[in-house]
């Protein structure tokens, strides 16, 4: 009985998986969104005071260094 039923689960959750034929257009625009978005804050994080000044001191450490 128990195995049964597993096993019509198990069919069930198959076919759903397997029917999956890909992203519609509303994903599309949702996941282009969501890239952009996540470009920008990227974009505005890697031009920061901070991250510009902390690179520019790593790279001048490292240039300065004395073996």
């Amino acid at each position: 009985m128990l195995h049964n039923t597993i096993r019509r689960i198990n069919v069930r959750l198959t076919a759903v998986v397997a029917d999956e034929a890909g992203m519609s257009t509303v994903e599309y625009a949702i996941g282009t969104i969501a890239a952009a978005a996540f470009g920008a804050v990227l974009y505005s994080v890697v031009t920061g005071d901070s991250i510009v000044g902390a690179l520019t001191n790593i790279i001048n450490r490292a240039l300065t260094t004395r073996v």
